[in-house]
C-alpha cells in the first residue's frame, strides 16, 4: 500500500477491530445467499463532488479478509472528484465483497469528508501567512486516519497526542497555580528541545505567557479586537495560534487578526461523509 498512512504498524490492527465490531461471528445474510466462493467484481460510485482520501484504508479492509482481493483506483488521495465518478473497482471472492463493503466504506466516506471540508477552509487561508491545524477531537481509535485526512485535505497537524507536544490548557495551569509557574515547571521537566505552547484567554493571561517565555500562545476563544491586540503585544516573541469555535464561515474575521496558526476542532469532529457507494456487483 503505498501511502504513509500505512507504515504504522498499528493501522492494520485498527482495522481488523473495526471488521469484527461488524463481524464478530459471521455474516448471516451473505453466507445465506453466497455459501460457495465465486468471483465478484463491484464498483466504487462517487455520490457528489469532494476530494477523496483514504483510498489504501479502502481497499485494505477488503485485503484483510482476503489477500487476494484486487482494487483497481482511478483515482489517488487529494484528488477532486465528481457526482457520478467510477473512483475504483474492487474484484475478489463475492462474500469478501459483501462483507468488507460497509466497513470499507465507513473509512473512505469519514476520511473523504474531513478532506474535502479541510480543502474548504483551507481555501479561505490561501494569500495569508495563516496555516490551518487540527486537533485531538477526533473520533476513538480513528486518530490516525482522520488526522491523515486532514493533511490530505491541505491541513497540518497538531500534536498527535499527549506524549507528543506540551500544550498548558486552562486546568494545567489551574494544578500549577499560574501561567508563569506553569511555564517554569514545563522547561525544568521537559528536554530543551520541546517547544512549550500555552493557551490564554485574556490580554493580561497572554501578557504573563510572553513574559514567562512560552514558545507558542494559543489564544482562546478571544475576540478579533482581543486577538490583534494579543499578537501586537506578543511582536513575534513567540509564534501565535487561534482556537476556540473556528469554522469556515468565520475563519476571514480571524485572519485578519495576523496569527500565525488557527485550529480547528470542526475539522474532525463536524465535517460531514461523502457519499460514495458500491454498485454493480456480479459474478465474473
Amino acid at each position: 500500500m503505498n501511502n504513509p498512512i500505512t507504515d504504522v504498524l498499528h493501522v492494520d490492527e485498527l482495522i481488523k477491530m473495526a471488521l469484527q465490531e461488524d463481524i464478530s461471528n459471521e455474516d448471516i445474510t451473505t453466507n445465506a445467499v453466497m455459501p460457495e466462493y465465486k468471483k465478484g467484481t463491484v464498483d466504487l460510485i462517487c455520490k457528489q463532488d469532494g476530494v477523496i482520501c483514504g483510498l489504501n484504508v479502502f481497499a485494505r479492509t477488503f485485503e484483510i479478509l482476503d489477500k487476494n482481493t484486487e482494487t483497481t483506483l482511478f483515482y489517488k488521495d487529494g484528488d477532486a472528484v465528481k457526482k457520478g465518478d467510477k473512483v475504483a473497482v474492487v474484484t475478489g471472492d463475492i462474500r469478501v465483497l459483501l462483507s468488507g463493503e460497509r466497513t470499507a466504506l465507513n473509512y473512505l466516506q469519514r476520511m473523504s469528508g474531513i478532506a474535502t471540508y479541510t480543502r474548504q477552509v483551507a481555501d479561505l487561508l490561501k494569500g495569508s501567512k495563516t496555516k490551518l491545524l487540527d486537533t485531538r477531537k477526533t473520533t476513538p481509535n480513528m486518530r490516525i486516519f482522520e488526522k491523515y485526512a486532514v493533511k490530505v485535505g491541505g491541513g497540518v497537524n497538531h500534536r498527535y497526542n499527549l506524549s507528543d507536544g506540551i500544550l498548558l490548557k486552562d486546568n494545567h495551569i489551574g494544578a500549577a497555580g499560574s501561567v508563569a509557574n506553569a511555564v517554569k515547571m514545563a522547561k525544568e521537566y521537559a528536554p530543551f528541545v520541546r517547544k512549550i505552547e500555552v493557551e490564554v484567554e485574556n490580554l493580561d493571561m497572554c501578557k504573563e505567557a510572553v513574559e514567562a517565555g512560552a514558545d507558542i500562545i494559543m489564544l482562546d476563544n478571544m475576540s478579533v479586537a482581543d486577538m490583534k491586540a494579543a499578537v501586537k503585544m506578543i511582536g513575534g516573541r513567540a509564534l501565535t495560534e487561534c482556537s476556540g469555535n473556528v469554522t469556515k464561515e468565520n475563519i476571514a474575521n480571524i485572519v485578519e487578526t495576523g496569527v500565525d496558526y488557527v485550529s480547528s476542532g470542526a475539522l474532525t469532529h463536524s465535517a460531514p461523509i461523502m457519499d460514495l457507494s458500491l454498485k454493480h456487483l456480479h459474478a465474473i
